[in-house]
């Protein structure tokens, strides 16, 4: 599930409109085969679609999820995993690495819907306003940087280094009302912007994300969207094959890609090109050097800065 149309903003947001679509074929993903992956959110929508798709290309698979697999493979690990716990995190990790040595692709999917509009207000016994839910950034956005934490640590002591895929949303760079859902998915598209540049070409870790449009996970009922937006659904075995393109293609990174209605479109080039018609052609390693310049001038450190 990802993005609505049904606001008062007119822009069209089609893939169309916004950069040129790709396909995705079967030959594209042959070198996933006897790899290994590692994938929360694991038991149902989007996540399910992903294990699935990796089993039938012969892979392994460790999957996490707080719900039981809803299927058995001789090539598939289950871990009762909560994300919001670091302890579950590192647990799964720690037997995906046991089991088979490594780690090449990690998966981090666990997500759920909006749980409040900050408007709707709740009070104690008192009539004191009580502090809202903040859930949705436990799981969508903390569980993902955790699990990308987790990812870096192994990945960076493997000679080859791995992939991450993170799950974004087409509400990561556009409107969309379930406020705090949108918040955590820009976060998640922000911290593969912040990470990636830190990696590569010293680190070999790639990271990637997925944004896709309405998806049939069954967070909202069948055939709701087409009913009140016009706009079409697509079923997870579609998100899935973009999650499966980033890792297979090793020259994808810092990669956003965009599904709607089954099609596929890389993203990130796009949004960052509009960016720099606005800020201007900026050399980020320039400017970091600079302030890193001006802050010793100061007698004052990066780490210092940073607390």
């Amino acid at each position: 599930m990802s993005v609505s149309l049904a606001h008062t903003d007119t822009t069209d947001y089609s893939a169309s409109a916004l950069m040129a679509t790709f396909e995705i074929h079967d030959e594209d993903l042959v070198r996933l085969k006897d790899q290994v992956f590692l994938v929360t959110g694991a038991a149902s929508g989007i996540g399910l679609g992903t294990v699935k798709l990796l089993l039938e290309k012969d892979a392994y698979v460790v999957a996490g999820d707080l719900s039981e697999m809803p299927l058995q493979h001789d090539r598939l690990t289950f871990v009762n995993t909560n994300v919001t716990s670091w302890a579950d995190l590192s647990s799964i990790f720690k037997v995906a690495k046991t089991k088979y040595g490594k780690i090449d692709h990690v998966f981090a999917n666990a997500g759920i819907s909006g749980r409040t509009t900050y408007l709707d207000e709740q009070v104690d016994e008192n009539g004191d306003l009580l502090e809202p839910n903040h859930l949705v950034y436990d799981i969508n956005l903390k569980g993902a940087v955790n699990t990308c934490a987790l990812a870096i640590h192994h990945m960076r002591r493997q000679g080859a280094g791995g992939s991450i895929v993170l799950t974004a949303s087409a509400s990561s760079f556009q409107r969309f009302r379930a406020v705090d859902y949108t918040t955590a998915k820009h976060g998640v598209l922000g911290f593969m912007r912040g990470i990636t540049p830190l990696l590569q070409p010293s680190i070999p870790i790639r990271v990637n994300c997925i944004a896709p449009s309405w998806t049939t996970t069954g967070l909202v009922p069948e055939g709701f969207i087409e009913k009140t937006t016009g706009v079409g659904t697509q079923t997870p075995n579609v998100v899935a094959r973009s999650v499966a393109i980033l890792m297979a293609d090793a020259g994808r990174n810092g990669q956003l890609i965009y599904s709607v209605e089954g099609k596929y479109s890389e993203a990130e080039g796009t949004l960052l090109k509009a960016a720099a018609d606005i800020v201007g052609d900026v050399n980020e390693d320039v400017v970091m050097a600079k302030l890193l310049q001006a802050m010793s001038g100061y007698g004052v450190s990066a780490e210092q800065e940073g607390s």
